[in-house]
């Protein structure tokens, strides 16, 4: 494992990325629905499943629970947690992944007890569970964090009314999981609306639940028994990765038709995209991205779904660094998200960061240098600025990358990209 820590990019740039794209299954889904598999008392077999370093840790901690997982095939498997006793996960067993949250509220609803070490992943600021806590105290759980470890139990979780204060998707599916063996009705008030809270819901439905809403900023639950499962669950495709390809097809001025998506969850990039002087046509389940002879400049503000996506604040801001003129970025999610900055400005942007707003001076061109990932979309946003860049680009750090993105260099050679993923 130590020499995959070593493992780096070479990138020569300057060639336009040409051809299709398939996109692999949401990472921000499976990392939450494999959790939710605790909940289900028979086998559930879960597909499309990314090959990524955070569904292998997440497989890894179930079997440690005592889940019996079998692969199928690529991207296919059952999982049966009929005999699963334990409901701690130490940190040993976390320690690299930010979504072990989820199984707090998977293991509360199935054993009405939990303890779970505090959260691994990327470190982009501070993640509050502040809104989880309060979820599961809504339920009837009584928490305490002790020595990094969050601690849960409840007599019984009973459905309760619960406003968000701040809408989060993290807190929402894990109040979501916690109280679909609640009794009575859970009613989210404020919750998130993004595709992979969706995506959870139905995961969650198939195998038996009561859930209403999701997708609307009200979540109803009905509290059931038991899940049986026995049910099949396809994984949705991954907005975010598609927003990769998609900006990456416009900053190199290529051409690329990006395969297996959900249109309709890419809007607002295709927005930014077409303002940025893109041509963005659409199908049933493919995007076509024509990148623009001049990026013209915008000004772009994250927000909660169906608003611009926070993952892909850095890989675009690799177009602004090149747009006609001055183009900003807020941040309405994550307090530092910025780490990247440094990175780009190695490779000669004219970038300020003022607080939440980064501002940025176009320039004629960016120049290959050694950069390192910061964070996974970070490290995006340095793939994607390697392919723009005049000469050879170093991107150290990318086992950060292989947390999210299934073969991203296989996947962007068939494009006509030169990336080689090399072992130090």
């Amino acid at each position: 494992m130590g020499a995959l820590y070593l493992e780096k990019f070479i990138i020569r740039g300057g060639r336009p990325l040409i051809g299709e794209v398939s996109i692999s299954g949401a990472k921000n889904s499976v990392v939450a629905i494999l959790p939710a598999a605790l909940l289900v008392d028979g086998p559930c077999k879960i597909e499309n499943i990314p090959e990524i370093s955070d569904v292998r840790i997440l497989i890894d901690i179930l079997k440690e629970l005592g889940c019996e997982i079998e692969v199928e095939n690529k991207g296919s498997i059952v999982v049966n947690s009929q005999y699963v006793r334990s409901y701690t996960a130490t940190y040993e067993m976390i320690k690299s992944l930010r979504a072990s949250y989820y199984l707090l509220g998977a293991l509360l609803g199935r054993f009405k007890k939990a303890e779970v070490a505090f959260p691994g992943g990327c470190d982009f600021g501070y993640r509050p569970v502040d809104q989880h806590i309060k979820g599961f105290e809504k339920l009837g759980a009584k928490v305490e964090i002790d020595r990094g470890i969050i601690k849960i139990e409840a007599e019984r979780l009973v459905g309760s009314q619960i406003y968000m204060d701040v809408v989060s998707v993290g807190a929402t599916i894990n109040i979501m999981l916690a109280a679909v063996k609640a009794e009575g009705t859970t009613v989210i008030e404020n919750a998130a609306k993004e595709p992979h809270v969706v995506d959870v819901a139905n995961f969650l439905n198939a195998m038996g639940a009561n859930i209403k809403g999701a997708g609307t900023d009200v979540i109803k639950i009905k509290g059931v028994s038991n899940l049986a499962g026995g049910a099949t669950h396809c994984v949705i495709p991954d907005q975010i990765e598609a927003g990769t390809f998609m900006v990456a097809a416009a900053a190199t001025k290529g051409n690329v038709i990006v395969k297996n998506v959900i249109p309709k969850h890419m809007e607002s990039l295709s927005a930014k995209l077409i303002e940025m002087g893109a041509e963005v046509e659409q199908g049933g389940d493919w995007i076509r991205v024509k990148g623009p002879e001049n990026i013209l400049k915008a000004n772009i503000k994250t927000l909660p779904y169906p608003g611009f996506p926070t993952d892909l604040h850095p890989p675009v801001s690799v177009m602004l660094c090149l747009a006609n003129g001055t183009s900003t970025i807020t941040e309405g999610i994550w307090d530092s998200r910025f780490q990247y900055v440094d990175e780009l400005k190695r490779m000669g942007a004219q970038i300020k960061v003022e607080g939440r707003m980064a501002v940025f001076e176009g320039i004629p061109k960016l120049s290959g240098a050694p950069v390192k990932a910061t964070d996974l979309r970070a490290g995006a946003a340095m793939i994607i600025a390697g392919l723009v860049a005049e000469g050879e680009t170093e991107v150290y750090n990318i086992k950060y990358i292989d947390r999210g993105y299934e073969a991203i260099e296989e996947k962007l050679r068939c494009l006509g990209a030169d990336i080689t993923r090399v072992g130090e």
